[in-house]
Order: structure tokens, then C-alpha cells, then sequence
């Protein structure tokens, strides 16, 4: 199955600052890689919020699910996303937010 050839856009700060942030800074290279997928099914896609698991994540990225959960625990302390459930065994349905930017 191939792709069908597909662009979105992404502010410059995520590769000029936050990449350097996020790998230099907090060492999660995986944090970076979680971010850019989110934003890709998020803002990529026109979307405000997707309902994703960390399994479906991990599986989409080629990382462990502990890897997407730590890198998770550092998009959310450093506020750039945001995950909510309705329940503990629920889905979480994230939201990528760019603190950068102002409303």
C-alpha cells in the first residue's frame, strides 16, 4: 500500500526552536516525534483533537508504548498537549496547543 503524496504545514518554531527544545534540552527525541505525528493528525488535518491510544501511536511511530507515554508526560508538563478521557480505561483524545502563539 503506498501513500498518497500528502503535505501539511507546520509553524517554524517546531523545527527552529522546539526540536532543539525537546531532544537538546529534555533528551526525548521521542517527545518531538509524538508532537509532529499529533500535529500531522490534528492541525494536518484540520482536525482540533484526536482519539488516539498510546499503543496506536507507538504502533504509527515504530516506538514502544513506554516511549510514548514518557514522551507524552513531557509534551504535557511542558503544555503542549493536552489529553483528556472520559474514564481511566477510555481512549485519551489529545490536543496539540502552541504556546508560542497568542488565542
Amino acid at each position: 500500500m503506498t501513500a498518497a503524496a500528502e503535505t501539511f504545514r507546520v509553524d517554524t518554531y517546531v523545527v527552529d526552536v522546539l526540536l532543539r527544545d525537546l531532544v537538546g534540552h529534555d533528551r526525548s527525541s521521542a517527545a518531538f516525534l509524538v508532537y509532529l505525528y499529533l500535529w500531522r493528525r490534528t492541525r494536518g488535518a484540520k482536525a482540533a483533537s484526536v482519539r488516539l491510544s498510546h499503543r496506536t501511536i507507538a504502533d504509527e511511530l515504530g516506538l514502544s508504548k513506554s516511549a510514548v507515554q514518557l514522551a507524552l508526560r513531557v509534551l504535557h508538563r511542558r503544555g503542549l498537549v493536552k489529553s483528556k478521557q472520559r474514564h481511566q480505561t477510555d481512549t485519551p483524545e489529545h490536543v496539540v496547543v502552541r504556546t508560542w502563539k497568542k488565542g
